[in-house]
């Protein structure tokens, strides 16, 4: 029977260090402070946002929220985006995308400051992720799966690591922070010729794909990590993983569930890389 690798215990160990280099920013009578800027009112940017304002509030932060119309112009948008972008104040910035249909990103990804830039939205930040650069902010969700892999002793130097999903916020920035640890990586998707067989050679299995449930347990090598990185909904319309988690419990190592797993850990990477970013703009870094 695997051991659950819970998030809340991860989000726990992380809060103190957050809460001591905060401190010392008070001291220097700097207040970290995250704005979210939010189009709409989509639930899963909701949820998102209630998650994040809680963290910070734990964690000393202060949480700001910019709330746009969902019907907001791109010029109106770039102009509040400039403005938020602008303010000595914010530390760091949080755009919910996928941003409604009629709207351009591109534009803001290359103007937000790369330092306010907390979860790896500008080609600067991304750049830095892929060259190693530890001066950049890799995806937070990416990060989390490292915290929490650290925090239950699991050293991924050497190990046979496969990562199920190519996409620019977990699948490929994933791949390149294990790369940074000395792992042995393979990136897959769900075009991936002999899936099932490069799974179970993994050591390491981070299913990120998006997919309810396709990692089945025969999928799983006997004693494998699993971090489970999707958010979906089943049949039932239940909140699931891209891991049939029952049956991989009996497979696994280490598992991480979903809900309670990796999703709780990534407001408190959000949170550390407001630190760090107050600590860059003030060259307390």
């Amino acid at each position: 029977m695997a051991i659950e690798m819970l998030g809340a215990e991860v989000a726990k160990a992380m809060k103190e260090r957050i809460i001591s280099r905060g401190d010392r920013l008070k001291q220097e009578g700097i207040i970290p402070c995250l704005t979210i800027i939010r189009i709409g009112e989509r639930p899963d940017d909701l949820s998102y946002e209630r998650g994040a304002k809680k963290r910070m509030e734990l964690t000393g932060i202060e949480c700001r929220v910019k709330e746009l119309p969902e019907d907001i112009s791109q010029e109106e948008f770039e102009g509040e985006f400039r403005k938020v972008n602008a303010d000595e104040t914010v530390h760091g910035i949080l755009l919910f995308r996928p941003l409604p249909a009629h709207l351009d990103e591109k534009p803001v990804r290359k103007m937000i400051n790369p330092y306010k830039d907390v979860d790896c939205m500008s080609d600067v930040n991304l750049a830095k992720v892929f060259a190693g650069d530890q001066s950049g902010f890799a995806p937070c969700t990416a990060e989390a799966v490292m915290e929490m892999l650290e925090h239950y002793g699991i050293d991924v130097c050497g190990k046979k690591v496969t990562v199920v999903g190519r996409s620019m916020v977990v699948g490929r920035p994933l791949a390149m922070l294990m790369l940074q640890k000395n792992a042995t990586v393979t990136v897959c998707h769900t075009r991936t010729a002999e899936l099932a067989e490069t799974c179970r050679n993994a050591d390491i299995l981070v299913a990120a794909a998006g997919r309810a449930k396709m990692i089945t347990s025969d999928m799983i090598g006997e004693g494998a990590i699993v971090a489970d990185v999707g958010i979906n909904a089943d049949a039932e319309g239940k909140m699931c993983g891209d891991v049939d988690y029952e049956g991989a419990l009996e497979k696994a190592s280490f598992i991480s569930p979903v809900p309670r797993g990796v999703g709780s850990v990534t407001t408190s990477v959000l949170a550390l890389h407001v630190i760090k970013a107050a600590e860059y703009l003030a060259h307390l870094e």
